[in-house]
């Protein structure tokens, strides 16, 4: 099997394209430099140049609050790139999975969303990644839709490199602590990935690690498991004030996983350790 992975310098599509070669499969990782998204012309010639069996797209914009000020390029990678992807796919009539993301709800509420769950994006980001689905669903019958939230990886930023690289100036750091969600390992989240690419099991799904933290949660869990010392301190959303505005539930139900048969992530407590373990940050 040949797989072409999209945002192969990102901290998931890296370990999608890791995780695929461990495993024997045929590789053909692009970014921006070898496969600009936003230009038709360079999607169709990449992708019927590689002749994949499937597309695993990783790419996006994903500066939340940035989207805000630049709305015109945030659409163009997320959902004009994506519906460039999902034509080429269609006319090679292979799989596409697309990589989606919590904030296409409105974050009402407090249970589970499910997968199917009307979707009310409260950003640009939201939005742009919103129409990115819709551009998959209306093109596509083989098509797997998978949203993810807080992810970190080795490659690239993330949350915990920040909350680590905050801690080495400040004494004190201040946390939204009215936002829940499950942090979630691109590690993980490849093995998954892999999985399902191999499948026809198509349709939309959540992954995430299991386990369910606000983000202040996760930060105190951060500095515990490195063994660093700093005061943290919980805010709401309004304090932080920040650009966009965030789903303050982001529960996802991961109840299709178990339907199709694919395996549940470990808790995010777990996923962090293994994570810190390779950053060298991990402390008994």
């Amino acid at each position: 099997m040949k797989v072409l992975v999209t945002g192969v310098k990102g901290q998931l599509g890296y370990d999608v394209a890791e995780e695929l070669e461990k495993r024997g499969t045929e590789v053909v990782g692009v970014d921006v430099d070898e496969m600009d998204i936003t230009d038709e012309a360079a999607v169709r010639r990449v992708i019927l140049g590689a002749a994949p069996d499937a597309v695993i797209h990783c790419a996006a914009y994903t500066a939340v609050d940035a989207a805000e000020d630049n709305e015109e390029m945030c659409r163009r990678v997320n959902a004009d790139g994506t519906g460039y992807i999902a034509d080429v796919c269609k006319e090679l009539d292979i799989k596409m999975l697309y990589i989606s993301t919590d904030y296409v709800f409105d974050g009402q509420g407090t249970r589970p969303w499910e997968p199917d769950d009307e979707r009310k994006p409260l950003s640009v980001y939201g939005q742009t990644k919103y129409e990115g689905e819709l551009a998959v669903q209306n093109t596509l019958d083989k098509y797997f839709i998978v949203r993810i939230t807080w992810t970190f990886g080795v490659n690239g930023k993330n949350f915990v490199k920040t909350m680590l690289r905050l801690a080495e100036t400040n004494k004190r750091i201040t946390v939204v602590n009215d936002q829940y969600g499950s942090p979630t390992a691109t590690a993980d989240l490849a093995v998954l990935l892999s999985d399902m690419i191999e499948t026809e099991k198509y349709g939309i799904y959540h992954a995430t690690n299991e386990g369910i933290c606000t983000w202040y949660e996760f930060t105190c869990e951060i500095f515990r498991q490195a063994g660093i010392d700093v005061e943290v301190v919980p805010v709401t959303s309004e304090e932080y004030n920040a650009k966009a505005k965030r789903p303050a539930n982001s529960r996802m139900s991961k109840d299709k996983l178990d339907a199709n048969g694919f395996k549940r992530l470990p808790p995010w407590q777990d996923a962090l350790t293994r994570y810190l373990t390779k950053l060298g940050r991990y402390a008994l």
